[in-house]
């Protein structure tokens, strides 16, 4: 998963996502919950990579950051909770495809 439209398509796999654009500005794309209208998966541009900002529990969210250092702090929200993930190809696909799935859940 490299591109911004590799995520989307993959969020959309989850039931009732959906992709919105709520700053009216094309770097930032959204996925959301139809029925609360959460966001769990933030996705924009910056430093010429693409980046997915995902919710983590938060007995996890330092392993996934010491694990591999693409993935930080949550960019522009609270870090206590959020974690961006820049798709550079260090973080395996499948943790990338879990850390969205729990995103998912957690704002259900």
């Amino acid at each position: 998963m490299r591109t911004r439209e590799d995520v989307i398509a993959y969020c959309k796999t989850f039931k009732n996502a959906y992709e919105d654009y709520p700053f009216h500005d094309p770097n930032w794309t959204v996925l959301r919950h139809r029925e609360n209208k959460r966001v769990f998966a933030w996705i924009f541009e910056r430093e010429e990579k693409i980046w997915v900002n995902v919710k983590c529990d938060t007995e996890w969210i330092d392993f996934w950051r010491k694990a591999f250092p693409s993935v930080r702090p949550g960019w522009h929200l609270n870090k206590k909770y959020w974690n961006s993930i820049i798709l550079d190809g260090t973080v395996p696909e499948e943790d990338i495809r879990r850390m969205i799935g729990e995103s998912y859940d957690l704002t259900c």
